[in-house]
C-alpha cells in the first residue's frame, strides 16, 4: 500500500518496520521519486521530546565548534559579514553565543528549546525576512512537516545554510544506520541527495552540498568549488584565522550589564 511522499508528492512505499524507544512499533515509508525516508505515524514524539536535545548527543560542542567556522568562512566569501543572521532551531543558543562572539550579528530562534547562552539576543518575529543567511543545524531531520517548515525558514532568509546527514545509497536497513536514531525517536525525516535537490527547486533556489552532512539553499549563485571548500573542517579551520572579525564579546556585555569588561 501506497503512501503520498512529503517531499515531492510521489508514491511512498513501506520500507520497514523497527522498534522506537525501544516500545513503539514504528512502520517507515519511502519514496519510489526522490528516496526521503520517514515514519508513517510518529505516536512516540511527545515522549521523546520530553528532553528537547537528546542525552545521545554528545557531539553537541564539538558540532557546535566545527559549524562556528564553516559558518564564519562561507558568510566572509559568500555573504555580507555586517548583515544580521538567525540559528534556527538554534537549541541552547550556544552557537548564536559562538558566533556573536566570533564578530557576527547573530540571533536565536526556537521555541522548544531553553535557551541558556543567548538569553537576550531572539530573532524577531517571523517573516522579517531581513537576515543575510539563516542557520539550522540538526534540525531537518526533525521536522515531521518538512516543506511548510523550510518555507517559514525561506521567511527569515532566502540563503539557509544546515546540516542533516544524506541516507547512503544504497539505503541502510532500518536498526543498522546510526542516524535513524531508533533509541530517541527525534528523527523521523530522512533525506537524500534527489531530496533536498527536489526542495530547493521547489523554491527556486541553488543547492549546494559536501554530499554528506552539510548543505546550502541559497539565492546566489556561487562558484562552483566555493561551497566545497568552505564546509571543508580543515580548510575552514585556517580561514577562520584568516577572515577574523573583532569579537562581539565587549560589546555585548556592555549591552546586558551597562558595564564594561576592563
Amino acid at each position: 500500500m501506497k503512501d503520498t511522499c512529503p517531499i515531492c508528492g510521489g508514491a511512498a512505499y513501506i520500507f520497514g518496520h523497527a522498534d522506537v524507544l525501544g516500545k513503539f512499533k514504528a512502520c517507515y515509508r519511502r519514496c519510489q521519486a526522490c528516496g526521503f525516508i520517514y515514519p508513517e505515524d510518529p505516536i512516540w514524539l511527545d515522549e521523546a521530546y520530553s528532553d528537547a536535545i537528546t542525552r545521545s548527543d554528545i557531539g553537541l560542542i564539538s558540532r557546535n565548534a566545527l559549524y562556528a567556522r564553516i559558518t564564519a568562512v562561507l558568510i566572509a566569501m559568500a555573504f555580507d559579514p555586517h548583515g544580521k543572521f538567525i540559528d534556527y532551531g538554534g537549541g541552547y543558543g550556544m552557537f548564536v553565543r559562538m558566533m556573536r562572539d566570533a564578530g557576527f550579528d547573530f540571533y536565536r530562534q526556537d521555541k522548544f528549546c531553553e535557551n541558556l547562552f543567548a538569553q537576550q539576543f531572539e530573532a524577531e518575529e517571523i517573516g522579517s525576512g531581513q537576515y543575510e543567511l539563516l542557520t539550522s543545524f540538526e534540525v531537518f531531520e526533525h521536522l515531521t512537516n518538512p516543506v511548510p517548515e523550510i518555507e517559514t525558514m525561506l521567511s527569515y532568509s532566502r540563503n539557509i545554510l544546515f546540516s542533516t546527514v544524506l541516507v547512503p545509497d544504497p539505503a541502510p536497513a532500518l536498526g543498522t544506520w546510526w542516524y535513524y536514531g531508533l533509541e530517541h525517536g527525534q528523527h523521523v525525516a530522512l533525506y537524500t541527495y534527489q531530496a533536498l535537490q527536489l526542495v530547493a527547486r521547489r523554491f527556486g533556489l541553488h543547492f549546494y552540498t559536501d554530499g554528506r552532512a552539510l548543505h546550502l539553499f541559497s539565492e546566489k549563485k556561487l562558484p562552483s568549488r566555493l561551497f566545497a571548500l568552505a564546509a571543508r573542517p580543515r580548510i575552514a579551520t585556517v580561514l577562520s584565522f584568516v577572515f577574523r572579525r573583532p569579537s562581539l564579546l565587549q560589546a555585548d556585555y556592555a549591552k546586558l550589564t551597562g558595564q564594561e569588561i576592563r
